[in-house]
């Protein structure tokens, strides 16, 4: 697919979704009652805002025993990314890159469970995808406090992990099932969760189901966002 310009990729780019990578079931998400009404969360922002602790998915919590440094903190580069032209278009390239470089396969395909969340080499699934970007852009100079992990519930309700890019210019998500990088309030989906900006290996909710009101980590930075 053609490189969108820089322009289209910033107000149109939600317009544009090709990958039919599927998602695949998260930890602590599950799929709704039949008959249940899916809401979307309220976005009103561009930038997410936050409601609370939340449990980390367990295969994250996993990961992070196996690779330690993949979930150190940057001290000291809490305030959000100020990204610029370049770096936004850095964020489309990852993700269109990844999204061609990886398979899409399920972990029980690959190994033999049903969720392991590693840095794929050749396949994997969602959570894997949005490991292998995370990796890369911290690789490329993005803090690890501006690319979080991020679950949701995507069109069909059930589980799905991206990663947000957290930024001067608003929350940007990329996603193994779009082939554009958008802005969170521009993608179908429910959000639920994230890692927390101030630690990696600390989650926060995104909807207030999933966690209580909790102003203390929302009002640090940006008060109503985080």
């Amino acid at each position: 697919m053609q490189r969108v310009q820089l322009s289209a990729f910033v107000l149109i780019g939600g317009l544009i979704a090709s990958t039919a990578a599927g998602a695949q079931t998260v930890s602590n998400i599950q799929k709704p009652e039949k008959g249940q009404k899916i809401e979307k969360s309220v976005k009103a922002s561009s930038f997410m805002r936050i409601f609370g602790p939340a449990q980390p998915p367990h295969g994250f919590v996993r990961f992070c025993e196996a690779n330690p440094k993949e979930c150190d903190p940057d001290h000291g580069q809490e305030a959000r990314f100020e990204a610029t032209a370049e770096r936004l278009m850095e964020l489309d390239d990852i993700n269109r890159t990844i999204n061609r470089e990886i398979a899409p396969a399920t972990d029980l395909e690959v190994y033999g469970v049903n969720e392991y969340w590693t840095l794929p080499t050749t396949r994997g699934d969602c959570e894997d995808y949005a490991l292998l970007k995370r990796k890369r852009l911290i690789e490329k100079g993005w803090p690890v406090s501006s690319v979080l992990m991020t679950v949701v519930r995507d069109e069909k309700g059930e589980g799905h992990a991206i990663l947000t890019a957290r930024t001067t210019q608003g929350d940007f998500i990329l996603d193994n099932k779009l082939e554009d990088v958008r802005l969170w309030h521009k993608a179908p989906y429910q959000f639920v969760m994230r890692q927390s900006y101030l630690n990696p290996r600390v989650w926060v909710a995104l909807d207030t189901r999933h966690g209580p009101l909790a102003t203390t980590i929302s009002g640090r930075i940006d008060r109503s966002t985080e």
